[in-house]
This record gives C-alpha cells, structure tokens and sequence, in this order.
C-alpha cells in the first residue's frame, strides 16, 4: 500500500493506494505546527478506514515543494522517517501535483501553475503535457509579462492576489480538493514506477529567512566571530 502526502500549503492532502482502493483525506491544519500535530492521527484514521496497518506500507510518496518552509519540512521528514523504515521513498514537484490535479479535472495545457511565494512574490511555472521552463519566482507586479494572454490557475486562497493583476484567462475548479486528491493519487502511482530517491531533497525557491538576514546580523558581530562563521 503506496502512502502519498502533501503539506506544502495549510492544507494536509493524504492518500492511501492499494490494490484494493483508494483511500484519501483533505483538511486544513494551519501553517506550520498545524501539520506537525494534525499528519500522524489523520494517517492514522485514513489507515483505520482502510483496514490497514503501518506494516502494510509498501512506500511513501511526498511533495517536495516550494512551500511554506516549515510545513513542508514536516511532510518530508515524515517521508523520510519511514524511509528509515527500508521503505522506498519517492517526490514530486507542488507544480507538478498541481498540474496533474488540473488534468485530472479535464484541462489541458498550456497554462501557468502560479503558487504562493509571500513577501509578494509567486513562484510560477509553466505546463503543456510537461513543464516546458524550470520553476522560478519572481515578484506578483512582474506576473503580466510572463504569463501574458496565457490560462493561469493558483490556489483558490492566493488567486484573488494574483487575479488583481490578471483578470482574464484564470482556470477555475468546480471541486479543487477532489481535483488535488485525484491528482495525488495518479501522481504517485506514476513516480512509483520510477526509482526510489534517497535521500528526499525539498524543493526551495527562495532563500530562507536567516539566510536573508544573515549578512545584516553578521555585520553587527565581533569580527572574530564573523570570521568563524565564514569558514
């Protein structure tokens, strides 16, 4: 029985695969610690509902991200502790789950997968039947010029900042959690196909914060202290 998961925004996607169905779960469990309390009971009521036990895990599939910083490192050290386990561990892209939720719902490419990237940035990749550019950020204000005249689809709680600056062309989903969910499932029954990765390396676009505030602090130190800190 294949385990897939998602925490790379507030909202937890789990999902249980096994031959005999599947089974799956969406809630919202706030930023940060709310994974870290909420990802273990609802694994273990999603196994409970599948009639299944941690012995009868015969993988773990995790998104790697960009996301929230903590939420994400959540979902992957989760992975990576079963992996500890003997269990085979694989990843995917948050562009890649979101692209596989819109196929799912019945949309083609091409389009933008814009994401969240906070302090008014997005981080933005574009898709056909593949992603045809690497992912990038860039700030909300720059989104016109990318993305141009083209279908764009972000999540139903970061679409009214993007919207403002493009209001045309946006992909809308009647049910995005079940579109996520079915995403999920087909994603990972695909990259487990594929070979294991070990170890799961999260997927950041962005520095985090005290890489950006580093050379300010740094500056305020003894210089013996800097040089320590240098090497």
């Amino acid at each position: 029985m294949l385990l897939a998961l998602d925490t790379t925004t507030e909202i937890l996607h789990l999902a249980l695969i096994g031959a005999g169905g599947t089974w799956t779960r969406r809630g919202l469990s706030g930023v940060g610690r709310g994974h870290s309390e909420r990802l273990i009971p609802t694994l273990n009521e999603l196994m409970a509902e599948a009639g299944a036990t941690p012995g009868d895990l015969s993988g773990v599939a995790a998104c790697l991200g960009p996301g929230g910083f903590t939420s994400l490192r959540i979902g992957v050290a989760t992975a990576e502790g079963l992996g500890l386990t003997g269990l085979p561990t694989w990843g995917f892209s948050a562009f890649a789950l979101r692209a596989e939720a819109l196929r799912q719902a019945g949309i083609a490419g091409p389009f933008w997968i814009l994401l969240d990237g906070q302090r008014g940035e997005a981080f933005h990749q574009r898709w056909e039947a593949e992603a045809t550019e690497p992912a990038a950020k860039h700030p909300l204000v720059d989104l016109p010029a990318r993305v141009g005249t083209e279908a764009w689809w972000a999540p139903e709680t970061f679409a009214p900042k993007v919207a403002a600056l493009l209001p045309a062309h946006r992909i809308t989903l009647a049910d995005e959690g079940g579109a996520t969910l079915a995403g999920l499932v087909t994603l990972a029954r695909r990259v487990a196909q594929g070979p294991a990765e070990a170890p799961l390396v999260p997927f950041y676009l962005r520095e985090t914060d005290a890489e950006v505030n580093f050379p300010h602090a740094a500056a305020h130190l003894p210089e013996a202290l800097r040089r320590g800190l240098a090497r």
